[in-house]
């Protein structure tokens, strides 16, 4: 069971039926332990396109967990298939998306379609099902984007808080998390430096010594997500207050005294990562364990954040890894690396 960091209203999804878009990725399966294993929830259905994905997921449920399981094909490009699933449901958690930059400006046809048409795809279909919540992942990648996966985010976040106007009177409600790189999940940085030590290399690539990273475990990262659903009200954008590394100091904690060398900054790659420009410091509010950043324009009769006691961020506020107040020593990050699976999560 997860152990949240982030204070709050607990969330209470007893009894409700959830579906997690992407669900058998790293996110997706992680937050359906945390489901099966303390929120008791009348049915779970895990939404995703590939079918060898939901066979390995399925098969790794006990036999009373599969009952409050349902493993649904699908794509979120395809509309008519989403309102399928989400008949009956509560709560859509919206986990899908192509992630890797340069397969994504190799291929931006198809991450458009998944990114933005998707993204669509599920307001519609939330609207059209009487979905109740819905809560959109982004990146730090959305903010000030230099690449198409950060440029299809942030189109997507966008999508996500405008979708409260499209649903005015018909009780769903949209909001959107954002946080920052997740540590340890497949396909990130961690396993790829791991295969290469396993491999005998000498020296670990780094891109650059001044590069920093936010960065958030799977499980911070689902219990993040949770605790903003009680919260919510609709056209929030969610920004956890979490720690940032050097690369640098990545590579030590994987692999102390190897050599580094320096390769450079790849295409479409920052140096640091942004999660609040200055822009929207004047609507970004502090409630100690998180920024929220509210719409520009409200969607519903209720006192702003700003209007019930948390204080708006200064003029000049920003959200940037290199400016944090918190960072990961050498040390905290081998102890966290020590619960990482080969492999990633």
């Amino acid at each position: 069971m997860v152990t949240s960091t982030f204070s709050g209203e607990k969330c209470d999804l007893e009894g409700r039926s959830i579906l997690i878009t992407g669900g058998t990725g790293s996110f997706g399966r992680t937050l359906l332990n945390e489901l099966l294993a303390a929120h008791n929830p009348r049915r779970i259905i895990v939404f995703a396109r590939g079918e060898f994905n939901h066979f390995q997921l399925q098969y790794s449920l006990t036999p009373e967990e599969q009952k409050k399981v349902r493993f649904f094909i699908g794509d979120v490009r395809d509309r008519e298939r989403l309102i399928m699933a989400m008949r009956d449901v509560d709560v859509v958690i919206h986990a899908a998306a192509q992630k890797q930059v340069p397969l994504a400006e190799y291929n931006p046809f198809e991450c458009i379609k998944t990114n933005v048409i998707g993204a669509e795809n599920v307001v519609q279909a939330s609207i059209r099902a009487g979905v109740k919540q819905v809560i959109a992942l982004s990146t730090d990648k959305a903010v000030n984007p230099i690449n198409l996966y950060g440029a299809s985010k942030l189109a997507s976040d966008k999508i996500f808080v405008a979708a409260n106007s499209l649903a005015s009177g018909t009780g769903t409600r949209f909001a959107v998390v954002r946080y920052g790189n997740v540590l340890g999940s497949k396909g990130s940085v961690i396993p790829f430096f791991r295969d290469l030590v396993k491999k005998g290399a000498s020296e670990l690539p780094v891109t650059d010594v001044r590069m920093t990273r936010f960065w958030i475990t799977l499980e911070e990262a689902v219990a993040f997500t949770l605790s903003c659903l009680p919260i919510m009200v609709g056209g929030e954008i969610f920004v956890p207050k979490i720690p940032s590394m050097k690369i640098t100091d990545l590579v030590e904690a994987l692999a102390p005294g190897m050599p580094q060398k320096i390769v450079g900054i790849r295409p479409g790659e920052k140096l640091h990562e942004i999660m609040i420009t200055e822009h929207n410091a004047r609507n970004t509010v502090d409630m100690g364990d998180r920024y929220v950043i509210e719409p520009e324009w409200s969607f519903w009769s209720r006192p702003m954040l700003s209007e019930q006691g948390y204080p708006v961020m200064s003029e000049g506020f920003e959200y940037v890894s290199d400016k944090n107040d918190s960072w990961m020593t050498v040390e905290e990050l081998k102890a966290v690396l020590e619960t990482i699976p080969e492999g990633g999560q």
